[in-house]
C-alpha cells in the first residue's frame, strides 16, 4: 500500500510551478556549463513563419546558392528547387547541404 499525503490544491500547484521553475533554471545552467550553438531569435522566427529552412540557413552560414553549390556538391538548380518549395531534395542530396551548412538534416526538413 502506498503511503498518501493530502494538501490543499494550492499549495499541489505551487509545488508544481515550483519543480517547473527548477527544471528551466536547470536547463539554463546546463546551458551555460556547455553552451552549443544556437539559431539567433531573428533566424527562428523566419523558419517558424514558414520560410525555407534550406535558404534561412545558407544565408546564416553566409552563402549564396552558387557557394553552397560548389561547397557541398549540389546544383545551384536543386537548391533553388528546395527552397522555392519545387522539390523536397533526395536524402544523398539534403545530407550533402547539410554536411556543407553543419546543420543535421532534421534541421533542413
Amino acid at each position: 500500500m502506498k503511503d498518501t499525503v493530502t494538501i490543499p490544491r494550492a499549495e499541489y500547484e505551487a509545488l508544481i510551478a515550483a519543480r517547473d521553475d527548477h527544471e528551466d533554471m536547470q536547463a539554463v545552467a546546463d546551458h551555460l556549463a556547455d553552451p552549443q550553438e544556437g539559431l539567433p531569435h531573428e533566424l527562428m522566427k523566419r523558419l517558424i513563419d514558414g520560410e525555407s529552412p534550406l535558404s534561412v540557413y545558407r544565408q546564416w552560414r553566409g552563402f549564396n546558392q552558387s557557394s553552397l553549390s560548389r561547397a557541398s556538391g549540389v546544383n545551384r538548380v536543386q537548391i533553388a528547387d528546395i527552397e522555392a518549395g519545387r522539390s523536397k531534395g533526395s536524402v544523398a542530396t539534403l545530407k550533402k547541404l547539410a554536411e556543407a551548412l553543419n546543420v543535421s538534416i532534421d534541421d533542413l526538413v
